[in-house]
């Protein structure tokens, strides 16, 4: 009897520890999947932030991304458990530079009222302040990292230790190569004057490098890729091939992150985490219809749903990328409603990249979220796991009543 209550209770324990094995690897595949979220503009014209957010609660979205952001578009996500980048605007990046009181100024107005009911977890100072080089206000060479280093003190001696502090670039004015990704290094004299030293803070901070990664720009300046490479279409010639490394890709996103991760590592900081703060697919009213313009043919409601829907459907997956298994952390669709006016960027002018109208309906046919997905395959490894351990039960009881 003694013996049997041996057998018994070791089968148990056995049991108990293959059940933990099996929670800790689906606990550990949810956790590579990226946060899919929204980036956001608090504009006049548009639903008020308290809307927004409870819109955003609704459809179970975990993160958002704010461009200058106002002290209620911040509030308002008070108690939403959403995970809020909150991005600084590039005509405060002198200020911040040159004043330390200019950051702790900004975060008593954005962030200490609300912190940490709003869940700030990550500030940009500054976007694609490289490009904004060229209208003469500042050097970013000098300004962003002083900028970054001070709202980061800030933020310490504050006592709060739980937000990054980074700056977001844009893929196509730091990076000399797409192809192949594995030879992507950042272009100089950006490189050793401003990547060298900001990645070297990002990794002494644990803070993650933050780029904007657009398929569609690509795929428009190089004539040899097919449009199912950008839209993450399955397709005989829809792949390219790393004549480096020997990787395939089934789509440029992936080479996009990866030839970030390259630049990286040449730079010599290549675990940094990557957050994609933008990317998305425009639609133009002129781009369907019989009188298409070469500029907008591309710039479509169905190819602007096929990119979310794959790119949602890739993030979920958690495959990652062939040079980081692990993929980006985050990932940010530009943007949750069209803009009503161009911001200075000529590329984006007559083009729609809202996900969603003003009366908070999606425009687009795909669900962002994930949850109810998140949910059935939970549902489903319960099940699994429950019987498999029924299972095992019974078959040790038969063992020990037949012994």
């Amino acid at each position: 009897m003694v013996a049997k209550m041996a057998h018994l209770s070791f089968s148990v324990c056995s049991l108990v520890l293959v059940l933990a094995e099996l929670f800790h690897f689906h606990g550990a595949s949810a956790a590579r999947t990226s946060a899919i979220g929204f980036t956001y503009t608090p504009s006049p014209g548009l639903p008020s932030p308290e809307q927004v957010a409870n819109y955003l609660t609704a459809l179970d979205v975990s993160a958002v991304r704010i461009v200058d952001p106002t002290p209620s578009a911040v509030r308002a996500f008070s108690y939403t458990n959403i995970s809020l980048l909150l991005s600084v605007p590039n005509y405060l990046v002198p200020s911040f530079a040159k004043n330390r009181s200019s950051a702790d100024l900004w975060l008593y107005d954005h962030v200490l009222p609300f912190y940490p009911r709003s869940r700030v977890s990550i500030i940009s100072v500054g976007a694609d302040v490289i490009s904004s080089a060229s209208s003469g206000v500042y050097d970013p060479s000098t300004a962003i990292l002083p900028a970054i280093q001070n709202l980061h003190s800030a933020l310490r001696d504050f006592g709060i230790r739980s937000i990054s502090v980074s700056t977001t670039f844009s893929f196509t004015n730091v990076v000399t190569e797409t192809f192949p990704p594995s030879s992507g290094e950042f272009q100089e004299p950006a490189n050793s004057v401003i990547m060298r030293p900001l990645l070297q803070f990002l990794e002494d901070t644990n803070s993650s490098f933050l780029v904007n990664l657009y398929p569609y720009t690509v795929y428009k300046l190089h004539a040899e890729v097919t449009v199912g490479l950008a839209l993450f279409r399955e397709g005989a010639f829809n792949y390219r091939d790393d004549v480096i490394t020997g990787v395939r890709y089934n789509n440029l996103f992936d080479m996009m992150v990866d030839a970030v991760v390259a630049a990286m590592a040449v730079a010599g900081h290549e675990s940094i985490p990557i957050v994609v703060t933008e990317t998305g697919w425009p639609s133009s009213e002129s781009g369907s219809g019989n009188q298409q313009s070469s500029a907008v043919a591309d710039a479509s409601h169905l190819y602007a749903e096929m990119y979310l829907k794959g790119l949602v459907s890739h993030l979920r997956s958690g495959m990652g990328t062939p040079l980081r298994q692990e993929g980006v952390s985050q990932t940010f669709i530009y943007q949750l409603f069209d803009e009503m006016y161009d911001k200075g960027n000529g590329s984006r002018e007559g083009q729609h990249w809202g996900v969603v109208f003003p009366n908070m309906t999606l425009k687009y046919d795909v669900q962002f979220s994930g949850s109810w997905r998140l949910r059935y395959h939970k549902i489903c490894e319960i099940f699994i796991t429950f019987h498999f351990g029924l299972s095992l039960t019974i078959f040790a009881l038969l063992f020990l009543h037949l012994q």
